[in-house]
């Protein structure tokens, strides 16, 4: 009986925890994507019509690995926040999350500086997610 009480127990938390860590994945919102081509290049990802703030993003990259050097972001008041990430991300990672400066912030443009010369397809997708 005792036994069943501590199995009931273990059970109730590891399906609590999963539940938190879903709902921490869920706060994440895709914003906007970019399929980038081969060698060295400097890109911009447009937010257009974007009708969200946040206060954090994170870039996921597909579909092939990339080195990033440099990344700008873009406000709507016109103030950028440069973000030197100097990374390399194999196919399906991310970076850290980065904290937008002054909190809750309107994005307007991201501009990334990248490599992906010597790479097998030389194509990646780069992906901004952001959080609230």
């Amino acid at each position: 009986m005792r036994l069943t009480k501590i199995f009931i127990a273990l059970l109730a938390i590891a399906v609590m925890s999963f539940k938190t860590i879903s709902t921490r994945m869920d706060d994440w919102k895709f914003i906007e994507d970019k399929r980038v081509g081969f060698g060295v290049d400097h890109d911009r990802i447009n937010f257009g019509n974007l009708k969200d703030d946040f206060r954090q993003i994170k870039i996921r990259v597909t579909d092939g690995p990339l080195k990033m050097y440099d990344l700008k972001i873009h406000f709507d008041n016109g103030t950028t926040q440069d973000v030197s990430l100097r990374s390399h991300f194999a196919q399906g990672s991310e970076s850290r999350v980065i904290d937008l400066d002054g909190g809750l912030r309107h994005l307007t443009q991201i501009e990334f500086w990248y490599e992906t010369k010597g790479f097998l397809r030389g194509k990646s997708r780069v992906a901004i997610w952001g959080r609230k």
